[in-house]
């Protein structure tokens, strides 16, 4: 019987050894990411290409193989929040970066609104980026 509690004892003192000594994970905050346009304006006109890449503020690398669940974008900093335009995504030409087709109709400042999860983390991604159009 005395052999049993000892075994018991033992077996539990190495259970909370383990528990104690695994290494934790360091996880980001869901706000140490954002988006970072790769060129702040585009020529006015249709099928224009924005990229941006997606950045973790802490390391500086680029965080692929998020998902881009939101997008939209409309002149709001031009005070025409109503004036929306289709954003279609369309592949990024490397890893952590995203690209989107979209039709600049006319010449001002577009706001960019994304929304994403990275893979890995809880919360979303959120950010609004302003593009300017060109004549």
């Amino acid at each position: 019987m005395k052999t049993t509690t000892a075994a018991r004892a033992v077996a539990a003192a190495l259970l909370g050894l383990t528990i104690v000594g695994a290494p934790k994970l360091a996880l980001a905050d869901i706000k140490d990411y954002e988006f970072q346009l790769v060129e702040p304006s585009v020529q006015a006109g249709a099928d224009r290409i924005v990229t941006v890449k997606l950045v973790n503020k802490k390391t500086g690398k680029a965080v692929p193989d998020a998902v881009i669940f939101a997008s939209r974008l409309d002149m709001a900093p031009d005070g025409m929040q109503e004036m929306v335009t289709k954003v279609t995504p369309i592949p990024g030409a490397e890893a952590g970066t995203y690209r989107f087709k979209a039709n600049f109709s006319m010449a001002g400042r577009w706001q960019l609104s994304l929304g994403a999860k990275v893979q890995g983390e809880t919360g979303t991604v959120e950010n609004k980026l302003v593009v300017t159009a060109q004549k």
